[in-house]
């Protein structure tokens, strides 16, 4: 559910209503003075006035707080403050120290409503401002301590909201900027090897084209070389162009490690995986391979398990063949064999073990206890000297 905090601005109509939901529930506090008014014994005309004055604060209170960071100008929000403490003290004064209560939902309002470098003053001067009428109400003191420290509290707990809101904010508006930089670096990357792959080629081929042609009316065993000579660039260029794209295409295991945890939370399953795999020492072809078992298992999980959880472990195994790097997962969804019809293994699994023994590991595949588990083992050329084996 997309919920919404103090200080940010609703985006939608839900996160209107999460918003106004999530302030009306601190307006049960408000229950001092509306017995004030039910059982106060005040007069007919006493009481249609307190309801008045006290709707009308909730009111301007709802209208400050749910419009908390809607980008109004300091100066507004500043007067909003204040006829909110104007009305607490009205009613404080003339009703009673049950009314003393509303100097709290003004200091909240202010620190979710204001920036700190304000707030940090407003609400010590509402705070002030609430002491000043406690004195002044008859038996307001002994409401005093049970009220300054709410306001006090509270408004600077607003405060610490608005402020991790925003920093949270800005912390994924520079996460979305780095991803956008990457991007355009990779295809800025991609445009220079480009560039520096075909460019002599290209070139070279157009040089030659225009030799043949000129070679042709009167020279054609030269042309006839130039044309072999241009073949034989071509063959090379496009050789060149394939082994830069399939460099660009091999995944690797840690993106696909922070791929695979992207897609689990998003279809709802609880992700555990490591988090730094040590990957010292093993072979590019055997990273290639267990990145595209592991992209194929958690897009198993996803589209066909119905799991609640997943687990990806990646360890280091010493085996009578020497030492294995092996990848683990595993799910406790209750879903159909992962294989294609009739229960035989799919295209996806038959790709992974062409893959895997390619590089000369293997792969095994089928039910577990509680789900589905999924395990690709692959060679490590070297041992780092710090490494140890799993068992």
């Amino acid at each position: 559910m997309n919920s919404v905090g103090m200080g940010q601005r609703p985006q939608n109509r839900r996160q209107q209503v999460v918003k106004f939901l999530w302030v009306g529930i601190w307006l049960a506090y408000l229950s001092a003075p509306v017995r004030d008014l039910l059982h106060g014994g005040h007069s007919d005309g006493v009481v249609v006035l307190g309801w008045i004055g006290l709707a009308a604060f909730v009111f301007w209170y709802f209208t400050l707080v749910v419009r908390a960071g809607r980008g109004e100008r300091n100066g507004v929000v500043l007067g909003s403050v204040a006829v909110l403490a104007a009305q607490s003290t009205v009613l404080s004064l003339t009703l009673g120290r049950e009314w003393l209560v509303l100097y709290v939902y003004v200091a909240i309002a202010s620190g979710a409503a204001l920036p700190f470098r304000l707030a940090r003053w407003m609400i010590p001067a509402v705070s002030a401002l609430l002491t000043g009428a406690a004195l002044l109400v008859p038996g307001g003191t002994a409401f005093l301590t049970g009220l300054l420290f709410p306001a006090l509290l509270g408004g600077f707990s607003m405060t610490g909201v608005r402020e991790l809101i925003r920093t949270t904010t800005e912390l994924r508006e520079a996460r979305a900027t780095v991803a956008r930089l990457a991007a355009n670096e990779e295809r800025l990357r991609l445009a220079r090897d480009l560039h520096d792959l075909l460019g002599h080629s290209l070139s070279l081929i157009t040089l030659k084209s225009e030799l043949a042609g000129r070679m042709l009316p009167g020279h054609p065993e030269k042309a006839a070389q130039q044309v072999a000579d241009i073949e034989q660039v071509s063959r090379q260029a496009l050789a060149d162009v394939r082994a830069a794209v399939a460099g660009y295409r091999k995944p690797r295991l840690l993106e696909e490690l922070a791929g695979a945890r992207v897609a689990l939370t998003a279809a709802g399953i609880t992700a555990e995986l490591p988090a730094e795999p040590d990957l010292d020492g093993v072979p590019e072809d055997s990273e290639t391979a267990l990145a595209w078992a592991l992209r194929e298992a958690v897009t198993n999980v996803v589209r066909h398990s119905g799991a609640r959880r997943c687990t990806v472990e990646l360890l280091r195994r010493r085996t009578l063949d020497g030492l294995l790097i092996e990848l683990a997962v595993e799910d406790d969804g209750s879903g159909g064999p992962r294989g294609g019809p009739g229960g035989g293994p799919g295209n996806g699994l038959t790709g992974l073990t062409e893959r895997l023994t390619q590089a000369g590991g293997t792969l095994e595949a089928g039910r577990a206890r509680n789900g589905f588990l999924l395990i690709a083992r692959a060679p490590v050329a070297a041992v780092p000297a710090d490494v140890g084996s799993g068992a």
